[in-house]
């Protein structure tokens, strides 16, 4: 009877942990599209280009800046693990660099940033 009421126990409360759970409801909001790591991955990389390109065909700073504010912010799109969230963190602060420098009109500083980024970003691959 001791052990029959410790197994009722048990039972109740794996079942009450699984229907009072958050995971277990857990799903995307309506109308909100999610990326696989590897293709958000490539979203920032291809949008890290998009700026380099800008760089090189003479765009302005605050222009400059705009594109690697959407890089930024499709970074945020990356969720793998922890491991791989500490290596976008990193390489979305070469960003946040780049656009700080950017802003001041240093390009070329701006240039070198975001060749490293995109490095590093290219680099999460292999953490996935």
């Amino acid at each position: 009877m001791k052990s029959l009421k410790k197994i009722l126990l048990s039972l109740l409360i794996a079942t009450s942990m699984g229907a009072v759970s958050t995971s277990v409801f857990a799903e995307n909001d309506p109308g909100r599209i999610t990326y696989s790591p590897t293709d958000a991955i490539d979203i920032v990389s291809g949008k890290i280009k998009v700026a380099l390109d800008a760089i090189t065909s003479g765009t302005e700073g605050e222009q400059v800046a705009e594109l690697i504010k959407s890089a930024s912010d499709a970074s945020k799109e990356i969720n793998a693990n922890d491991k791989v969230d500490v290596a976008r963190a990193k390489a979305n602060n070469k960003l946040k660099s780049a656009r700080k420098h950017a802003k001041e009109a240093a390009l070329q500083e701006a240039e070198q940033e975001l060749r490293d980024a995109l490095k590093d970003f290219n680099d999460l691959k292999s953490l996935i």
